[in-house]
């Protein structure tokens, strides 16, 4: 495996990971080591306002994938990099190719940001209901939020801010911070949250500490059935480096029950390392697909010498699988859709609860030399072993795929078969047809509070469709 750190396939995180997108602080999801592309972007000579211009107009004249659509726009207009950058792709973003997915970072930040998913915060993510109900969705193991005894499902009713304690409403209605909401992205910084936990409400006092989010979710893998072999199920945050040893022990385990029938939980994962993503595909496809292709990542016509793809290859503890059900939301982006799509032609494939982000893209990272600054560049489009992709607007939304519409019900753990989305996916696993979930659930179909401290750059901000948030 070639090894490019392209975000979201080295993204992601997208942000949660993001391609793009605000947000108050480090933005874990993926890649230890950042690689710069094959060929290097001639080296400017300071690193003044004018000179991360031309950095940046050299960069995106040369690899940007549709170099020949961009903006025509004077440099000298502009005041920041950033800013030309976002004219530049401008035509790209209106159509939803590149909406934010190129952007500027600093290499400090961005090698920080494609580890382990490490960022500064409590450890949980959360989503907002239409009601202003805060529920958490999502707590990352060994975090304050963790050792607190919050879980998913709980829900904040107020929490401690300068102006003393303010309920979720009276926040929303004010258009408070992120930073209001949950201080500085900073070690130390403590907030008290009013919660409910089971039939108690309650103060809590968390207190910020850089974190490593696990990779993988605490959760049952081997969800038994009567009279047959039981469903492998697999909760999946992100594709960052400490997902691969897990992996390998999961899909031992798999390998070993006998496993032909499995559920991948991608609600929420922004995407990640393009190896992660390539251990995963040949763990789910290796045996089935040996020796056919699995990707390719296709450059524009100055670079198209770059385009390379991998093939799918037997691990020692490949599976065979025989239907896969793909839990998504519209966050799910980038390595997972590139996973769910090279899988496709070789498994019975069904996507449960709503269609996919769109990242049909992968990035590299642009270096200006000696000094702190990198460009993440759209610079190459993933297709699968047949040569698809061009999904956009999300996997569904092409015609290609089958979705099973089910509702994120945050108030039921991951891995509890009667939580909706795995609800709906081991009734197709086990032989029905698809239909829309009833839920008392649906006022949950959640928006963002604000922009938080882990925001992963492989998901843009789309709020009509991204829903959690992370702390």
């Amino acid at each position: 495996m070639r090894a490019f750190s392209t975000m979201c396939l080295l993204l992601i995180l997208s942000s949660l990971l993001a391609c793009g997108g605000g947000g108050g602080g480090g933005a874990p999801s993926s890649s230890v080591v950042t690689v710069a592309p094959p060929t290097p972007v001639p080296p400017t000579a300071s690193c003044d306002i004018d000179a991360q211009k031309q950095f940046v107009l050299d960069a995106t004249q040369s690899w940007y994938l549709w170099y020949d659509e961009m903006a025509d726009v004077s440099a000298a207009d502009f005041e920041t990099p950033d800013a030309l950058l976002a004219a530049l792709t401008a035509p790209l973003a209106a159509d939803r190719r590149d909406p934010g997915f190129s952007y500027l970072t600093t290499v400090t930040a961005d090698e920080a940001n494609f580890t382990s998913g490490a960022y500064v915060g409590f450890g949980f993510r959360y989503s907002l209901t239409n009601d202003n109900r805060f529920i958490l969705s999502d707590v990352f193991e060994g975090s304050p939020a963790d050792l607190a005894g919050l879980l998913r499902g709980v829900e904040v009713f107020a929490v401690e801010t300068a102006n003393g304690f303010e309920s979720i409403a009276e926040l929303a209605a004010r258009n408070a911070s992120n930073q209001e909401i949950f201080g500085e992205s900073v070690d130390g910084v403590a907030r008290t949250f009013r919660v409910q936990i089971g039939e108690e409400v309650g103060d809590v006092t968390l207190t910020k500490t850089e974190l490593s989010v696990p990779a993988l979710a605490r959760a049952p893998v081997l969800l038994e059935r009567s009279g047959l072999s039981p469903v492998g199920y697999l909760h999946f945050r992100s594709f960052t480096t400490n997902a691969t040893a897990p992996l390998d022990a999961i899909f031992t385990e798999f390998l070993s029950a006998g496993v032909t029938d499995y559920v991948i939980d991608l609600r929420y994962n922004g995407g990640g390392l393009l190896s992660v993503a390539d251990q995963l595909l040949d763990l789910l496809g290796g045996d089935i697909a040996s020796g056919q292709q699995s990707f390719l990542l296709s450059h524009n016509i100055q670079h198209s010498d770059e385009d390379f793809g991998e093939l799918f290859s037997p691990l020692a503890s490949s599976v065979r699988p025989l239907r896969i059900a793909f839990i998504t939301t519209g966050a799910t982006a980038s390595a997972s859709e590139l996973t769910i799509n090279s899988l496709a032609p070789h498994a019975d494939v069904v996507l449960v609860g709503e269609d996919t982000l769109g990242k049909a893209v992968g990035q590299y990272a642009f270096d200006l030399t000696d000094c702190d600054t990198r460009l993440r560049l759209v610079a190459f489009e993933v297709l699968n072993g047949e040569g698809m992709g061009g999904h956009y607007t999300g996997l569904v939304d092409t015609g290609r795929f089958t979705l099973c519409p089910a509702a994120d019900d945050v108030l039921r753990p991951f891995g509890d078969p009667q939580e909706q989305s795995l609800q709906t996916a081991l009734a197709w696993l086990n032989g029905n047809s698809c239909t829309v979930t009833a839920s008392t659930q649906s006022s949950l179909r959640s928006r963002s509070l604000a922009h938080d401290d882990w925001q992963l750059r492989n998901v843009i901000e789309l709020p009509e469709r991204h829903s959690n948030r992370v702390q």
